[in-house]
């Protein structure tokens, strides 16, 4: 029995490598792909697949999907195996040949949007009921019928350029309540605060401080004021080196660094400021992935990678530990078959990964290609996870290849509540504990005799620790 998962692994492996080198790549591995080759393009652009985010159901073992927003409509896909991913259920939308679909989750609810035009409608889903389907528990236009973007940040939803029924007008910004998740309730307008703003076209917050990407008139920094229901203006950055539409952002977890992304016109470079006094805000530099492409979406992991979604140059992902010169540590292509799944023939732009998904507990990324699908990736060697952890704290697994058990010896320089979990070469996880460790040192056995031999990783990750170790059994 052994012998034979270890064949499967090992035609696991030779299969990834293979689909990879169709692809230019660099420190990113290709672990899955699914595209329905029966979608129709939007006829403006050429685009099958737009946005893109991910669910994980703490319900059924952590299981992973991969929310996929293409032309038609929404398509939940199971990836909780990378290399095979199954679709579990698709939502149309009200409308079909759209250009735009956003996402974002909040405890069981997924929340979609689309920007095309009229008939539109905001939808409400809930996705507990996997991996038999999805219900959806809204589908209309109560609330608003368009937006083009939105985020969620703790129990609020922000809604980016807002479009509500014939005659209902258009807000550059609302927030709502998620105190009922099937029911949002409109806190605020930003135009009731500030009207000098056209629109938002994206914003990023956290703990109410919003940065509203807004097009041409720059990156402009409110709070809102959970009390009074109001948005306060902090700060705005409106003239900057390499300025055009100012798309959207992503903020270190520290709240230090923010990059944006400037859509148009086309080959922009990134941008990479220092928000830590957001009442003096500093270009800390500018640069590119590759002539000619143009970022689109971006976004942080921790405090030291920045991953955006190009168009034309697929996924790029930098080391911005030095803010002032970031340096590219990996990027996968996924636009090097452009067009593979479409048979749009006019010329255009927008070509390329549209969105990503970082948040998957295997680790893996989620990227959508606006004609090819959705790609599901490894990073780990762009991102530096595989041996990365505190330089005070010293870990060593031994024996490491090893016949039966593992062993973990530790030298923390204080107590910790520590998570071991172990992954499968796919991407699933199939051992996690969480257990305190003293300070100083100690030893800990990882019981793997019943696993079948083969490679494997093991996570451990608590206080400033995020160590991901392959290891093998013989």
């Amino acid at each position: 029995m052994k012998k034979v998962n270890t064949l499967i692994i090992i035609v696991t492996l030779l299969t990834s490598v293979n689909l990879s080198a169709q692809y230019a790549n660099q420190n990113i591995n290709l672990l899955g792909h699914w595209y329905n080759p029966s979608e129709v393009a939007e006829p403006i652009y050429g685009i099958k697949y737009n946005g893109c985010f991910g669910w994980v159901d703490t319900a059924h073992a952590m299981a992973g999907y991969a929310i996929v927003g293409s032309s038609s409509g929404t398509h939940i896909i199971d990836v909780s195996n990378p290399a095979s991913p199954i679709e579990r259920d698709f939502v149309p939308g009200r409308r079909s040949q759209c250009i735009w679909r956003e996402y974002q989750t909040f405890g069981k609810y997924l929340y979609a949007i689309s920007d095309d035009a009229s008939p539109n409608s905001f939808q409400i889903m809930d996705l507990s009921y996997l991996p038999d389907s999805v219900h959806i528990v809204h589908n209309g236009t109560t609330f608003f019928e368009r937006s083009h973007t939105l985020f969620v940040d703790g129990n609020k939803l922000y809604c980016g350029s807002v479009t509500s029924p014939a005659g209902g007008g258009f807000s550059s910004m609302n927030v709502y309540s998620l105190a009922d998740p099937e029911n949002p309730a409109l806190l605020r307008k930003l135009n009731q605060d500030d009207n000098t703003i056209g629109h938002v076209h994206d914003m990023f917050v956290r703990n109410d401080t919003v940065y509203a990407s807004c097009g041409y008139d720059g990156l402009h920094i409110y709070k809102f004021n959970t009390g009074s229901n109001t948005f306060s203006a902090i700060n705005s950055l409106t003239s900057y080196p390499g300025q055009g539409y100012n798309h959207s952002s992503a903020l270190t977890e520290n709240g230090k660094y923010m990059a944006f992304a400037d859509e148009v016109p086309a080959n922009m470079p990134m941008k990479l400021i220092d928000v830590t006094d957001l009442n003096n805000i500093n270009i800390e530099s500018t640069f590119k992935s590759n002539e000619g492409a143009t970022p689109h979406n971006p976004y942080i992991v921790g405090n030291n990678r920045l991953i955006v979604a190009y168009y034309q140059d697929g996924l790029q992902i930098f080391d911005i530990s030095n803010p002032t010169l970031p340096t590219r540590t990996g990027f996968f292509d996924t636009d090097t078959l452009a067009g593979l799944n479409t048979n749009f023939t006019g010329f255009t732009p927008y070509h390329g990964n549209w969105g990503a998904y970082l948040d998957l507990p295997s680790g893996n990324i989620l990227a959508n290609d606006m004609q090819n699908g959705l790609y599901i990736l490894d990073a780990s060697i762009a991102l530096g996870v595989n041996e990365k952890f505190n330089d005070d704290n010293n870990i060593v697994i031994y024996p490491n290849p090893t016949e039966d058990n593992f062993y973990v010896m530790l030298n923390l320089k204080q107590n910790q509540e520590l998570i071991f979990e172990i992954y499968d070469i796919t991407g699933k996880m199939i051992f996690s504990e969480k257990q305190k460790i003293a300070y100083g040192n100690s030893t800990k056995l990882i019981k793997t005799e019943e696993l079948s031999s083969g490679i494997y990783f093991l996570k451990i990750s608590g206080n400033e620790i995020n160590l991901s170790k392959k290891i093998i059994k013989k």
